[in-house]
């Protein structure tokens, strides 16, 4: 499925990745966001019981000045007096009410807030890992920024949905229903007057919620593709600066920055109307409320306190309202962000371990490719790999050479299992690589690639990736034998050098030393060096040939290069051409066969002459440590 869409750019992004995870968008998201709340569900249960204490500390405000006007003021002689006591005990009720609120509120903010950190860091963990866990082929087709984007803002985006979310809800809902039951208890028609605004309120809500969902959806699509157009540029800001190409980069992002305001502006605009009319249903419940609460007072059917309490109760019913577009549009955004997560999450690697998949404590290093077929796209016309067979036996040194896109370095991604075979076997000491434990063969077979990645960290830092346990003094010894030392100690602080994010602190030549050396401390049983010295110079070079004969000891070597100068000692090389074998054999007896591969050299040394004389074989084996 997965290789069905490689370099399909007739998709869309969000497209791609619905593609990828087999998958469309799940639009109804509340089946999969409740079990995020299980590990904290005891905080969110002590947040409602919080958030129903704030509604009862609010629900005695309006009793204590229907107290005050109904008992409080009492007319004695023709004139109207005030009876202090039931003045002070509402003034001590309602200070004690205020001090209660802000106290419950600033516990349920600090209960919330430890929910949240819990909550979204379990989510960020576990996007973290599915990403890791993700195969190599779904990153070549997603975009950095793309993913980047789910697990930083779009889990961010989640929190107030989460968290805050339910129990402002749940308090809305409870101010609404606790208003119409008083209002009820006070006097009937008072709740019959606001019940017709109900049926007006939830239509209306139904549009909003739609309407805002579909444009968070698209506000969501828009930030991920700015997003990613940022990683990508901070990515290759060399070659942006190298071309000059600053100004059409940066109008390319005020485009991208151009869609995300003009979607956000027309969502906004298209659900701008929701917070007007409801402001507009609360002016016109508190005009039929005075209307029939008026009436209700010259009949004599109610006190002037129970009017004055009733319009509390009128506000904190329609109050809620106004309330509703704040959080429809927090949910609106929220779900939008978590389908999108979801999708990532529903995303499954391509390759995966059987239930049967051995890990091999001991490998001896026979590599086999077996009528191998391979293509990232099936639809293709030609498969990159057709009907490919060769062997490597256990401590040969095999080179292979041939022209660019014609398979060389696929061989490595199915060796390494980041992709499978379409049809024929690879094997590792006999076993079908794909019986056998990804962790397992990939600590066995070893790859140096021409663009190999540091980490932030020293230099030690990094060849420590390769043996965890290993000491300083055995990191450098290991360095030191495979004669990178001369070029590594040199640098400012030697071995404790900080290369930089992704090593930009060293030259390319230094980076592919620090990453030679690494492998080597691996020590694996199959070493697979794929245009590993193509970025260093001459004399570097020469060292790395010299080194090669101590790092290829005892293991299978595997050398894919265009410099044919660094494969000439090999014991054997297998020329590719067009995914198949075409020749193989030892340097000398290639040449004088007069194939392909003569023809190839031929053209390296004419390419090379006027640049620096190609070394011979005496000169490689006289190169001085």
């Amino acid at each position: 499925m997965a290789n069905n869409v490689r370099g399909d750019s007739a998709l869309s992004d969000i497209e791609l990745e619905e593609k990828l995870a087999k998958k469309a968008l799940d639009r109804g998201m509340f089946h999969r966001l409740l079990p995020l709340l299980a590990p904290v569900r005891g905080k969110v249960l002590t947040v409602v019981l919080l958030e129903i204490l704030l509604v009862t500390t609010i629900f005695v405000r309006p009793v204590a000045v229907q107290r005050v006007i109904d008992d409080g003021l009492k007319q004695v002689d023709g004139q109207w007096q005030l009876d202090q006591r039931v003045l002070l005990l509402a003034t001590v009720l309602l200070v004690a009410m205020w001090i209660a609120r802000f106290l419950l509120a600033g516990l349920s903010q600090f209960v919330s807030g430890t929910a949240a950190v819990r909550v979204i860091n379990d989510l960020r963990r576990r996007v973290f890992a599915h990403v890791q866990a993700l195969s190599v082929g779904y990153f070549d087709r997603t975009k950095a920024g793309r993913i980047i984007a789910r697990a930083d803002r779009d889990v961010d985006t989640l929190e107030p949905l989460l968290i805050q979310g339910p129990p402002e809800l749940l308090s809305a809902l409870l101010r609404c229903l606790l208003a119409a039951v008083l209002l009820w208890h006070i006097y009937p028609p008072l709740f019959w007057s606001l019940a017709g605004i109900v049926p007006v309120l939830l239509g209306a809500t139904v549009i909003f919620k739609r309407v805002s969902q579909r444009n968070w959806a698209k506000v969501a699509e828009c930030r991920s593709r700015f997003t990613a157009h940022l990683v990508e540029t901070v990515s290759g800001v060399r070659l942006i600066k190298q071309l000059a190409r600053e100004e059409s980069n940066l109008e390319t992002y005020r485009k991208l920055l151009h869609d995300f305001n003009s979607t956000l502006v027309r969502g906004n605009l298209r659900a701008s109307w929701f917070a007007p009319f409801t402001g507009v249903l609360t002016t016109v419940g508190t005009t039929v409320l005075l209307i029939v609460g008026a009436r209700g007072l010259a009949l004599g059917e109610i006190t002037l306190g129970q009017v004055a309490e009733s319009l509390f109760y009128v506000f904190l019913f329609l109050g809620p309202l106004q309330e509703l577009s704040d959080l429809f549009e927090r949910y609106a955004n929220g779900t939008a962000c978590a389908q999108r997560i979801f999708l990532l999450l529903d995303t499954e690697p391509e390759i995966v371990d059987g239930a049967q998949a051995v890990a091999p404590e001991l490998i001896r290093g026979d590599v086999g490719f077996h009528n191998v077929q391979f293509a990232y796209d099936l639809r293709a016309k030609r498969p990159v790999i057709q009907g490919l067979d060769l062997e490597v036996k256990a401590g040969e040194v095999l080179a292979i050479v041939g022209p660019t896109g014609h398979g060389k370095s696929t061989l490595v991604q199915l060796l390494t299992r980041f992709y499978e075979v379409n049809a024929g076997r690879v094997t590792l000491d006999g076993h079908d690589v794909r019986d056998i434990a990804q962790r397992s063969l990939r600590r066995h077979v070893g790859v140096v690639l021409q663009d190999n990645v540091l980490f932030s960290g020293s230099i030690l830092d990094n060849l420590r990736l390769a043996r965890p346990d290993a000491s300083d003094a055995e990191l450098i010894a290991a360095a030191r034998e495979l004669g990178a030392d001369e070029v590594l100690e040199s640098l400012p602080h030697a071995y404790a050098t900080q290369v930089g994010p992704l090593g930009s602190r060293l030259s390319h030549g230094q980076r592919q030393l620090v990453c030679l050396v690494r492998a080597y401390v691996a020590d694996p049983a199959v070493l697979v060096l794929d245009e590993a010295t193509s970025a260093v110079d001459v004399h570097t070079e020469r060292r790395i040939q010299r080194a090669l004969r101590r790092l290829c000891e005892g293991r299978t070597a595997i050398i894919i290069a265009h410099r044919l100068s660094t494969i000439r000692d090999a014991d054997r090389i297998a020329v590719i051409r067009n995914g198949a074998v075409v020749e193989t054999g030892a340097h000398a007896d290639l040449l004088r066969q007069q194939g392909f591969y003569a023809s190839l050299y031929r053209a390296y040394e004419e390419n090379e002459v006027g640049v620096y004389a190609a070394p011979t074989d005496k000169d490689v084996l006289a190169t001085p440590a």
